[in-house]
């Protein structure tokens, strides 16, 4: 804006300074609305956490999350705040300008330059924040695939010490009733062997 003037607005028109306040108004807008999606995007990954996740690192994550959650709330609300100020009456589109024709111009350089300042620190916030809960997130899905191997492992281990113990168990009382089966197979055996042949003595007369 104003190139060739430096930092200064001599020279530049209101209309040229109504525009880029319109358009430093949108940028804070731009950015509050990312700062309420990585809000929303940081509710899911909350609700999603399982309680069987409560070992002492994840509870410590969990921590962290609440205190950058905290830290957005205040910005939120910061600025909102700022922006009713900014906007005055919703209702009327153009208050803003209305509060700006007002002032002087230095008064307008100085605020535009801390606007620039406050949205440089912002849209580096929104992108820190978007890293940590990326990161966040990444951890916590391998975590999560992790702990239902294990929990897949140990089903599988149940399960197998379940049958060997059925195994075990089985064979005993297979051993009591094996004595009389035993007898009455060897008599059911006896029983059906073929008698041999036998051959009776004639009586031979003498003649």
């Amino acid at each position: 804006m104003g190139e060739g003037h430096g930092d200064t607005f001599e020279g530049v028109s209101t209309d040229r300074l109504k525009l880029e306040l319109l358009e430093e108004i949108h940028m804070k807008d731009v950015v509050q609305l990312s700062t309420l999606e990585i809000r929303h995007k940081i509710a899911e990954l909350e609700a999603n956490l399982n309680t069987d996740l409560a070992g002492s690192e994840w509870k410590t994550r969990y921590e962290t999350q609440l205190e950058l959650n905290d830290q957005l709330e205040k910005q939120i609300v910061s600025l909102k705040e700022k922006m009713e100020k900014v906007r005055g009456n919703p209702s009327d589109r153009l208050s803003s300008i209305r509060v700006y024709e007002k002032m002087p111009v230095e008064s307008l350089n100085l605020l535009l330059k801390q606007l620039e300042k406050e949205k440089r620190s912002l849209e580096n916030q929104v992108k820190d924040y978007a890293l940590k809960l990326e990161q966040e997130s990444k951890v916590f899905h391998r975590t999560n695939s992790e702990r239902r191997s294990y929990i897949s492992e140990m089903s599988q281990v149940s399960g197998l010490t379940q049958v060997s113990k059925r195994q075990q168990m089985d064979p005993l009382p297979r051993m009591k009733e094996s004595p009389v089966k035993t007898k009455f197979s060897m008599l059911d055996h006896v029983q059906r062997r073929p008698k041999k042949k036998s051959f009776a003595v004639s009586d031979w007369r003498l003649l």
